[in-house]
C-alpha cells in the first residue's frame, strides 16, 4: 500500500455558489481535482475514485468563507499551496480556493463555528430591535430534529447566551458563535427561527455567512 498524505483543501462559497447542495459539490470538487493535474490519489478497484471528506458542511443557502475538502495523496514534497490557483481556476463562480496544505487536525476536533448574520438597511432597525430582546430572555427554546427524525428541545441559551451587534454601511451584522460538532450542530437557522416565532423578524431577512471553525479550545480548525 502507498503512504498517503491527507491534504486539507480550504475554501469559500459565496453568492450564487451557497445554494449547490453537498451532493452536488462532492461532484464538482471530484471534476474539479481530475481537471487541475494535482497528485490526487485514487481508491483501487473496478471504480476508482477521489476519496474525499467535507467537515462540517453547511447547509443550502448559507455563504461561507471557511469550507474545507480532504483528499489522499501520495506525492512527497509537493508545494500544495502553489497549487491553489490551478485548483480555483476548475471550479464555478462563487468557490474560491485560498489554501491547500497537509490536513493537522481530525475533523472530529471540531466544536464550534462562527458566523455573521447581515441585514439590510431596510430591516436593520427590527432585527436590532429582535437580537437585543434575544440578549435578554432568560431562555430560548427550540425543537431540533436530529437523525431518523427524532426530535429534542434545546436551549439556544445555554449555547448562545449572547450575540454582539455591530451597525455597517446602515444595516446590522450580528457576530455569533454556534455548537459544530458531530455531538451537537445547532444551526444558526434554528435561532433566526425562534426570532421569527417570537418577535416577527423574518428569517429569510438575515443572510447568514460562516467566516471561521474552531477547536474545544477555541484555536482556528487546520
Amino acid at each position: 500500500m502507498p503512504v498517503l498524505t491527507t491534504i486539507r483543501v480550504w475554501f469559500t462559497k459565496t453568492g450564487e455558489a451557497s445554494y449547490i447542495s453537498l451532493l452536488d459539490l462532492q461532484r464538482v470538487m471530484q471534476r474539479a481535482l481530475k481537471r487541475s493535474g494535482l497528485p490526487v490519489w485514487y481508491t483501487l478497484g473496478f471504480n476508482p475514485h477521489i476519496y474525499m471528506t467535507f467537515a462540517a458542511p453547511l447547509s443550502l443557502g448559507q455563504e461561507s468563507l471557511a469550507e474545507t475538502v480532504d483528499f489522499k495523496s501520495e506525492a512527497e514534497g509537493y508545494d500544495w499551496d502553489a497549487a491553489a490557483p490551478a485548483l480555483s481556476a476548475c471550479l464555478p463562480r462563487g468557490i474560491k480556493v485560498t489554501r491547500i496544505a497537509p490536513a493537522v487536525l481530525d475533523a472530529g476536533d471540531i466544536a464550534c463555528a462562527a458566523y455573521e448574520v447581515r441585514y439590510a438597511e431596510k430591516d436593520a432597525q427590527a432585527a436590532c430591535a429582535a437580537w437585543e430582546a434575544y440578549n435578554a430572555a432568560p431562555a430560548a427554546e427550540v425543537v431540533k430534529e436530529g437523525k431518523r427524525g427524532k426530535k429534542k428541545t434545546v436551549d439556544l441559551k445555554a449555547h448562545l447566551p449572547e450575540v454582539q451587534l455591530m451597525r455597517k454601511n446602515g444595516g446590522l451584522v450580528v457576530c455569533m458563535r454556534l455548537p459544530a460538532g458531530s455531538v451537537l450542530n445547532v444551526n444558526p437557522v434554528l435561532v433566526l427561527g425562534w426570532l421569527e416565532r417570537q418577535h416577527g423578524l423574518p428569517a429569510a431577512s438575515g443572510d447568514i455567512l460562516r467566516t471561521g471553525i474552531y477547536t474545544r479550545n477555541g484555536e482556528k480548525f487546520s
